[in-house]
């Protein structure tokens, strides 16, 4: 049963300087598709370099919150990157408190409206990146209307209440290795909740490697472990879990499931 990370970063080092092992060990452990997700628009160059070394791999194209950046014509570059080949969501934006370092939150905030409505002119869904900001994050998405285009919040590791008001935004919801932590067990509680159709797994690789690979630097074949605890919190076998978070995967990211490179 073909597995999907829908989270990763593999032009990132260590995973960028032996690509092609991680490639392979990717495949040979079921992986059937990943997501290389954007953190800059510099990030868009590189993400090309990988797809080109494998028609498995997808794209997106945004700036990480804690990501320098201007604003002036940040709908535009959003716009003309998404046509590239490849490209099939906008992000990850949103929002994150937790390492300000003197930043003002408006230039967070306004780049997060500047992605969602790129996002729903290109009609792509979105990844969403949350961390001590669940209040705000809500309200903007509420605000701009992300309701209309959807998306994923990635690497989930907020409440049960943050999750149902995402779930009611039309957003999918992600969870990463931190799910198989064992300090985890309140997000363990809200893995049981969420709706299986809109359910996604992901690495976020080369981070958060999951329990057994806890420390080491994480790679998407290491999905399978998040796979499995899932499968053991909502009682359900692994192939399950397998099969409904590559289904969701292709229907949330639709420019995937079209992409005449999908093998």
């Amino acid at each position: 049963m073909p597995l999907v990370d829908s989270h990763c970063h593999l032009h990132f080092a260590p995973l960028r300087d032996d690509i092609d092992a991680v490639l392979a060990r990717a495949h040979e452990r079921g992986v059937s598709h990943m997501l290389c997700v954007s953190v800059g628009l510099s990030d868009i160059g590189p993400i090309q370099d990988v797809m080109r070394r494998d028609p498995s791999v997808f794209g997106s194209v945004g700036i990480h919150p804690n990501e320098a950046g201007g604003t002036d014509s940040l709908f535009d570059d959003l716009a003309r990157l998404s046509t590239h080949e490849g490209i099939v969501a906008l992000g990850e934006t949103g929002l994150d408190y937790y390492r300000l370092e003197g930043q003002d939150v408006t230039r967070q905030q306004t780049q997060f409206r500047l992605h969602i409505a790129a996002a729903r002119h290109v009609a792509k869904p979105l990844i969403i990146h949350t961390r001590e900001a669940a209040a705000d994050t809500l309200q903007i998405l509420r605000d701009e209307h992300a309701r209309d285009i959807g998306g994923v919040l990635h690497c989930f590791t907020e409440s049960a209440d943050f999750a149902r008001q995402v779930l009611d935004l039309n957003f999918c919801i992600s969870f990463s290795g931190i799910v198989t932590f064992k300090s985890a067990q309140a997000l363990r509680d809200v893995a049981r909740l969420v709706p299986e159709d809109r359910l996604l797994i992901e690495t976020d690789a080369p981070y958060l490697a999951p329990v057994p690979h806890r420390g080491q630097s994480n790679e998407p074949s290491y999905v399978s472990h998040v796979a499995q605890c899932l499968a053991d919190v909502r009682g359900v076998s692994w192939e399950r879990i397998a099969e409904t978070t590559a289904d969701n995967f292709f229907r949330l990211f639709k420019d995937a499931a079209a992409d005449p490179r999908r093998t």
